[in-house]
């Protein structure tokens, strides 16, 4: 069973096709994007840290890729790296450390695992701008 945030069917959002090579790239940008927050000894980075290291790590099999995996690997890697990404977006929350850049490549990591419109929500949380330009309309 694939679990997804449920948002009004009149939310636009983009609608790709499964893109595992192209989730790996942005699992990668999430991950630079945390390391350049800038630290406070008031923050706890760690869970922040540890849920974009897991979920890069699950898709770096598949940055060089040409196209995804076969159907079944492909399925249970898209499930795994959808549950990984709500993890990390609970920790960005918990943690504060929300923005706009973040937001957006949180979009895009769900738009790549075909959830365009669960990705469309749960961007907001991680510090997307709704009035980003980058946002669909």
């Amino acid at each position: 069973m694939f679990v997804s945030i449920a948002m009004p069917e009149s939310t636009p959002f983009f609608q790709v096709a499964l893109n595992l090579p192209h989730a790996g790239r942005v699992a990668r940008r999430i991950l630079l994007l945390i390391s350049d927050l800038p630290r406070t000894k008031h923050v706890s980075f760690d869970g922040v840290v540890a849920a974009a290291t897991k979920l890069e790590g699950m898709l770096v099999p598949y940055l060089e890729l040409e196209d995804n995996p076969p159907a079944l690997i492909a399925a249970r890697v898209r499930q795994e790296a959808a549950t990984l990404g709500r993890k990390l977006v609970d920790e960005i929350e918990t943690a504060g450390v929300g923005h706009d850049r973040l937001g957006q490549c949180v979009r895009n990591l769900f738009e790549c695992l075909e959830l365009g419109r669960e990705g469309a929500a749960i961007s907001l949380r991680a510090g997307e701008d709704p009035k980003s330009f980058q946002r669909p309309f």
